[in-house]
């Protein structure tokens, strides 16, 4: 029997939180609802999706090979209620972007100001993550991408690349000589970094003999290393265009170490005909090109680790 569209979503929510109680109150349903919900699903599919335990409902072998093609029902009908959210002609209704952390928190804030004052009308839903999210399954209509997007049913624009850098509080090196050469870097030094393998580490080491031991702070979170370098944690990697807003980040080896990020964005090719969706590609698209002019590569001497603040 098909099963009804409305327990996938309850799956999902159980899968998410991992009890009938947890995922009730996200659902604004009673528990005995979204019990009675799973029952008639596990049901309709023939087969077990939780096991209780001394944690929680822990999901079955069944579930875990449906929860993917879930996802991908949820993502599509929340692209539907926004693609009926406003007629193609009108600035109103909802846009769905993704982006970075780093992205998504440091740069994007002030884009969408100004694009919601001239577009009051329109609700913006951010998601952040470093996941690349598929916008061929609607879960975003715009994505700010830091990597080429692979996907070919994408209208993208490569907007540049920005460049990062080393950079520490002068919190921290006025306790700590700064560091003049890669040696005293490694090994003097507190140095922030990613917890867990990733493609950026990954090309990080081919040029940098950093490992994951090496470091004094290891989380997957940007937001949080760059919280930690703001604190005067240790040295860690900023994009220039974020690092050059605070005059207390101080830029740590430039000419020995830098790297690139490209900055794309991509949009459905079939939501082209959005009037607000183009609107805010075009938005994003002179805002973040302005962004990227100030974050190449290379630094005033005054923001090198080891010369004074505020002279040459």
């Amino acid at each position: 029997m098909e099963p009804n569209w409305s327990h996938y979503r309850s799956f999902l929510a159980v899968m998410r939180e991992g009890s009938l109680s947890g995922a009730a109150r996200v659902l604004g349903m009673t528990q005995p609802t979204l019990g009675r919900q799973i029952a008639e699903l596990e049901q309709d599919l023939g087969t077990a999706l939780f096991i209780r335990s001394q944690r929680g409902l822990l999901p079955t072998d069944a579930a875990k090979d449906i929860a993917p093609h879930a996802e991908a029902m949820a993502a599509a009908s929340g692209a539907m209620v926004r693609s009926a959210s406003g007629g193609t002609g009108d600035v109103a209704g909802v846009i769905r972007l993704t982006a970075s952390e780093i992205v998504g928190a440091e740069v994007l804030p002030s884009l969408l100001a100004s694009f919601r004052r001239a577009h009051p009308a329109v609700a913006i839903e951010l998601s952040l993550s470093n996941r690349v999210e598929d916008l061929l399954k609607g879960a975003a209509d715009i994505a700010v991408r830091m990597v080429r997007p692979g996907q070919q049913a994408l209208v993208a624009r490569q907007l540049g690349s920005v460049g990062l850098g080393l950079y520490a509080h002068k919190r921290y090196l006025g306790s700590k000589a700064p560091p003049a050469t890669l040696d005293t870097l490694l090994n003097d030094h507190a140095l922030i970094g990613f917890d867990q393998e990733t493609p950026f580490l990954r090309a990080l080491q081919s040029r940098l003999p950093i490992t994951r031991a090496r470091l004094a702070l290891r989380t997957d979170s940007d937001l949080a290393q760059l919280a930690a370098i703001r604190a005067g944690f240790g040295i860690g990697f900023i994009q220039h265009g974020i690092a050059r807003r605070d005059p207390e980040l101080i830029a740590v080896l430039p000419e020995d170490i830098s790297f690139t990020l490209e900055v794309w964005l991509a949009l459905h090719e079939d939501l082209r005909a959005s009037r607000r969706l183009r609107l805010m590609m075009d938005h994003l698209t002179a805002g973040l090109a302005e962004y990227v002019a100030g974050s190449q590569a290379g630094g005033t001497a005054r923001r090198r680790a080891g010369a004074k603040p505020g002279k040459p």
